[in-house]
């Protein structure tokens, strides 16, 4: 998969923050050398966030994010910066930009803290650094106090730029454990065998992308990729001459894949690799668990990230609905959502069941899984629900022993 083709959830996610007409959007175009955010010296001019996608080396893939001021006023300045405050779920990295003509106060103090609350990485820039009033003093003194770099730059004249990359550079520093999807529970040489069903439900003349990157991950490991589909599978087991080393399936058809893979080979989901990746699976585990304290008139938000046609069979409306109702026997009250609209309200439910999260990067998906944590409700999602609800989780956990 090329750079320019890197699915923007693999992305790391770089958000610049700042009042209105600090030079956030002079800055974005300064990082990116393009004129992709407008820019204007009326107060304001950015409403919603903008997306960039780029590659800052040695990262490789990152997203840039313009946002409105956070000092916006007014009830549309409010949506601005609900807009805006909705960012901070996704960001990785966060660039705070002081106008070095306006100086320093308060509010960079609140964003400094509020920043710091989330437990992010943060860079800060004194844009228009050919027209600042703040000594060099001053700045290294903000930048002790508040533990985070600091960097002069002027988006105008392109001064500090290059400074600027190499500092969020060294503040991402990604694990490198953090990209690894199933490479951890095999080694070089050995076989998996994926269990992809092409159906109706599956992407005309394409793989869907938690499949994509465990095969990517698998070659990046020095493995080998052994893809069939479920009716193929005894097929393909038989005509191995070595035992694979883990088979990962598509939920959907967990039961089937089960009952044709020998007890001595190890078998989990692509859902179940990705709750691990992105999410939480001890988490999710426990949420699965909870199936089973289910009681009448009990809701139940079943929520996806992204939005897709719906089918005959959907999984979140048609599917999982029914296996609800076949696992627990009550009559319970359902929810959906989908995209990027996730309820505030989640202490009213008593069971989130969520996707996979493909299309979400890790920070949001485990800010998600946070949010409904902290209101005192379990979660799970669809790979680990299917497989409990299957009575086959024990199975399906035993690779990630010792883990959860």
């Amino acid at each position: 998969m090329s750079l320019s083709n890197t699915p923007r959830s693999e992305r790391l996610h770089i958000a610049i923050f700042g009042r209105r007409n600090a030079g956030k959007s002079s800055l974005i175009n300064a990082l990116t050398g393009q004129d992709i955010a407008l820019v204007s010296p009326v107060k304001g001019t950015t409403t919603d966030p903008v997306y960039k996608a780029m590659e800052l080396l040695p990262l490789g893939p990152v997203v840039l994010i313009d946002t409105a001021g956070l000092d916006d006023e007014g009830e549309l300045g409010e949506l601005r910066r609900k807009r805006t405050l909705e960012v901070l779920n996704k960001t990785d990295v966060a660039i705070l930009v002081v106008d070095g003509s306006a100086g320093i106060g308060e509010f960079e103090e609140y964003m400094v803290g509020m920043l710091k609350k989330q437990g992010m990485p943060i860079v800060g820039v004194i844009n228009k650094a050919d027209q600042s009033t703040i000594p060099a003093e001053v700045i290294a003194a903000y930048g002790k106090r508040w533990g985070i770099p600091i960097v002069e730059v002027s988006s105008a004249t392109g001064r500090g730029i290059e400074e600027l990359k190499e500092a969020i550079i060294k503040a991402a520093q990604v694990e490198e454990n953090q990209d690894c999807i199933v490479r951890d529970l095999i080694s070089p040489g050995d076989f998996v065998v994926l269990v992809v069903p092409i159906d109706k439900s599956a992407p005309k003349g394409r793989l869907i992308l938690p499949q994509q990157q465990t095969i990517r991950d698998i070659l990046d490991g020095k493995a080998m990729a052994v893809v069939t589909q479920e009716d193929r599978l005894r097929a393909t087991l038989e005509g191995l001459k070595v035992k694979p080393r883990l088979v990962i399936t598509d939920s959907q058809v967990f039961h089937k894949v089960a009952a044709d893979t020998p007890p001595d080979i190890p078998l989990t989901s692509f859902s179940i690799l990705f709750a691990r990746y992105k999410g939480d699976l001890r988490e999710l585990v426990r949420g699965a668990r909870a199936v089973g304290q289910l009681k009448d008139g009990d809701r139940v938000l079943i929520a996806e990230a992204c939005t897709h046609h719906r089918q005959d069979d959907d999984i979140a409306r048609v599917k999982i609905p029914r296996w609800l109702a076949q696992k627990t026997g009550r009559n319970l009250k359902l929810d959906f959502a989908s995209g990027m609209d996730f309820p505030d309200n989640l202490n009213e439910y008593s069971l989130v069941i969520h996707c996979g999260g493909c299309m979400l990067n890790r920070k949001e998906m485990q800010n998600r899984i946070r949010r409904v944590v902290d209101a005192g409700v379990p979660i799970v999602n669809y790979g680990v629900f299917i497989a409990y609800v299957q009575g086959i989780l024990d199975r399906a956990l035993q690779p990630f022993k010792g883990q959860i």
